[in-house]
C-alpha cells in the first residue's frame, strides 16, 4: 500500500513548552496496531520547545533530520543535537527538546509501549 502522509496537526505549547510544532503522522493508530503508539515527523518551529515530560510505560526516540537544538535528557543534562543524532528516552525517564535556531527543526519521533 502507498498513501499520502500529509495529515498534519498543529500543537501549541507542546507538553507545556513554548511555541508550537507540527505533527505529521507517518502511520496512524489503526496502522500501528501494536506496541508502537506514535510514528511521526515532528516539525518544531523556530525557538519553540517540547516541554520536559516523563514517559511512563513507554520509551521514545527522536531522530534529528534537520536543524539544531538542545535535548534535555533523563538525567537533566542538556546536550546540543544536530542532523543524524538519535536521542533515546528510557521508560520512566523525562526529556524535552528545544529548537535553538531561527529555522524549523525536523525530527522523527517513535514511541513504543513497554
Amino acid at each position: 500500500m502507498v498513501r499520502d502522509t500529509e495529515q498534519m496537526k498543529r500543537v501549541e505549547r507542546p507538553r507545556g513548552g513554548k511555541g508550537s510544532l507540527e505533527l505529521h503522522e507517518i502511520m496512524d493508530q489503526e496502522e500501528l496496531a501494536g506496541r508502537v503508539t506514535l510514528f511521526a515527523k515532528v516539525v518544531l518551529q523556530p525557538w519553540s520547545e517540547i516541554g520536559y515530560h516523563q514517559h511512563v510505560g513507554e520509551t521514545e526516540a527522536y531522530y534529528v533530520l534537520s536543524g539544531r537544538g538542545v535535548f534535555q535528557g533523563g538525567d537533566g543534562e542538556r546536550t546540543e543535537v544536530k542532523p543524524g543524532d538519535i536521542c533515546t528516552i528510557d521508560e520512566g525517564q523525562s526529556h524535552g527538546m528545544i529548537n535553538t535556531e531561527d529555522r524549523e527543526m525536523e525530527l522523527i519521533a517513535l514511541v513504543i509501549e513497554k
